[in-house]
């Protein structure tokens, strides 16, 4: 059981707006091969949350609709869908640029056997989390062997050209602080990260992200359950950067859940906040915004949902599902 957050909802945080749609976020369901410390949306093994077939054939008609560049598959993880390699494959005869989130250990699981080989065919992009270069680090924070898992998966997508310069197959690591505390400089950390990847496992990689800790779900409720949450807040609004503010991921980006309903951002959906995009009401009841709304409707313009948490995209130098948003 986790302890009660907060509401996050009323907050001083800057008015924002959306610019154009690049970049379609769909998380295909909860269900997890692992129960990361970190996880901002309490994916595991026991999570039943799947996105339905009927949900899942409206994502390229959006694609196309919207005339989207960016299909950015996450989870839980994301290839446990039984319709996973069905949807990239579509995305990609659309001349979609597809990134699976991947957390590396998946392709060890059974029925996955193939799946490095899959994402190299069809030049999917790879965003794969390694919160440290070291076993005793990854292994408090994601679980006993995932590290070892980990290098392994890494030496296995180098072998299919992964990471390698020239190879027009990128492979992109994920850093998350091991508790309340922001991300140290992105640049630097990426050439440590390099350094002793190459040195100790001969592995290569293109680029590191360095991202903040959103204190919501299970990191925010391990915050409370530690009294440090409002401490974490407050680290978060006292290093505000007013330059992070106009890079943030949810001017570009929209966020869709496994119901097909949606949202700014992954977090924004993690707390219920809604896309402010208009729609029918139902029986005096608004209707809240769902993926086939964006068949006929452009979102650009619309005021973005924030609170408190928002903070954690600006915080520093800056987080992203793409890193830092300055260095």
């Amino acid at each position: 059981m986790h302890a009660t957050l907060p509401l996050l909802q009323t907050t001083k945080f800057p008015s924002l707006h959306r610019q154009q749609l690049t970049t379609l976020q769909v998380n295909l369901g909860y269900r997890c091969n692992l129960s990361c410390v970190h996880c901002h949306v309490n994916a595991g093994p026991n999570r039943k949350e799947m996105m339905d077939s009927e949900t899942l054939t409206l994502i390229p008609l959006v694609l196309t609709a919207r005339n989207i560049s960016i299909l950015d598959l996450t989870g839980g993880a994301p290839e446990l869908h039984k319709g996973f390699r069905k949807l990239v494959n579509e995305a990609s005869a659309l001349s979609v640029k597809v990134i699976d989130r991947c957390n590396l250990t998946i392709l060890f699981e059974p029925g996955q056997e193939e799946l490095a080989e899959f994402l190299a065919a069809q030049q999917v992009e790879i965003v794969a989390s390694l919160p440290c270069y070291s076993l005793t680090n990854v292994d408090k924070q994601r679980g006993k062997g995932v590290f070892d898992k980990s290098i392994l998966a890494l030496q296995k997508l180098n072998s299919l050209g992964y990471g390698n310069e020239g190879s027009g197959l990128t492979l992109n690591l994920v850093y998350n602080p091991q508790g309340p505390s922001l991300p140290p400089d992105q640049a630097k950390l990426q050439a440590t990260y390099k350094r002793e990847l190459y040195e100790n496992f001969g592995i290569l990689f293109n680029e590191l992200f360095a991202v903040t800790n959103m204190p919501i779900q299970r990191f925010g409720s391990t915050l409370i359950s530690k009294g440090q949450f409002n401490d974490y807040m407050q680290l978060l609004k006292e290093n505000f950067a007013a330059a992070n503010f106009a890079n943030v991921m949810c001017r570009n980006l929209i966020s869709v859940d496994w119901k097909g309903f949606l949202y700014d951002c992954d977090f924004n959906q993690q707390l219920g906040l809604e896309l402010g995009l208009a729609t029918q009401t139902v029986q005096g009841h608004k209707r809240k915004p769902h993926l086939r709304d964006l068949m006929n409707k452009d979102p650009s313009g619309q005021a973005i949902q924030v609170a408190d948490h928002c903070y954690g995209c600006t915080a520093g130098q800056g987080s992203s599902c793409s890193g830092a948003l300055h260095e």
